[in-house]
């Protein structure tokens, strides 16, 4: 009875082939400590080792392992044949994706008009919530692909930084704040105001409350009039004075410079997060998957 798999052996043609068991990692969207399991699962399997640990510079066969790469990569060659037989149905793959708030109203959609002049048979359904949903779809196995603003189930979710974001506070552009503003005043100094604060579960407010446990302001002394998962709604609510917000500056950026609204740095170092790509952990991908993924990492991070 054959015990062995076909991702053992392509984890194992992978370390071959690259050189290396973080390099074989990249590539396959593993992580490292998956691709050693994945060998030495196989190797117990067949009873001997196929890699020479005590090499230090370069990945050294074993005799056995040199002996096994030519079967295994022949093994590879022929599943890869059964591909073409349904190339329509990949050709017709529909990639499901899902973003919080920030990065899928204000990053992801020129990564994705990108992608899709680059490949243009790419076809993805795009659905969003905040970030934890996203996490929670990624553990549930509903999508493979997810973009948030914070991190969650680190156990079982691998989160890649595309790009940095800068939260702000956010204020009506009156004589009030403009003063503020004149007279140096900081995001936290104003976090006793009435406020429009996003949804719990929203990366912005985790990393909104994270950043008033850090300077000893506690989150219940926060005058929270309204709880909106829009930030679009917010924008508005703050301009037409119903208080102030903690807010992406992606999302701002244009009623910034056209002064509907005044933006205060949350203090002099500035807030900030990273947005990131999210995959499941030792997940199998589809071709397409692959592409798109490798795709957004090689983008430079801005």
């Amino acid at each position: 009875m054959i015990e062995f798999t076909l991702k053992q052996l392509e984890v194992f043609t992978a370390i071959v082939e690259y050189g290396s068991f973080s390099h074989a990692a990249e590539e396959l969207f593993l992580t490292q400590s998956s691709v050693s399991a994945h060998l030495m699962t196989l190797e117990k399997l067949l009873g001997t080792p196929l890699i020479d640990r005590s090499s230090r510079r370069k990945t050294t066969l074993t005799p056995e392992g040199a002996r096994l790469y030519p079967a295994a990569k022949k093994i590879l060659t022929a599943c890869e044949e059964v591909l073409p037989l349904f190339q329509k149905a990949e050709q017709e793959e529909i990639v499901p994706l899902a973003a919080s708030t920030v990065p899928g109203k204000y990053l992801l959609p020129q990564y994705l008009a990108d992608f899709l002049a680059a490949d243009p048979s790419f076809r993805y359904t795009l659905t969003r919530g905040d970030s934890a949903d996203v996490h929670r779809q990624l553990t549930d196995g509903e999508i493979r692909i997810g973009f948030v603003g914070a991190i969650s189930e680190p156990e079982t979710v691998e989160h890649f930084p595309l790009a940095e974001d800068r939260l702000v506070m956010v204020t009506p552009n009156n004589h009030l704040y403009q003063k503020m503003k004149k007279a140096g005043l900081y995001g936290k100094d104003l976090l006793g105001e009435p406020t429009v604060a996003r949804e719990i579960g929203s990366g912005t407010d985790r990393t909104a409350r994270n950043y008033m446990h850090n300077i000893g302001f506690p989150v219940e002394d926060q005058n929270i009039v309204a709880r909106v998962d829009d930030p679009e709604s917010i924008k508005r609510m703050v301009a037409a004075g119903s208080g102030v917000s903690i807010l992406s500056s992606m999302a701002v950026s244009e009623e910034v410079e056209n002064g509907t609204l005044l933006s205060f740095d949350m203090d002099q170092s500035g807030l900030r997060r990273n947005i990131y790509l999210a995959t499941p952990r030792n997940a199998e991908f589809t071709p397409m998957e692959k592409k798109l993924i490798r795709f957004i990492k090689n983008r430079p991070l801005s």
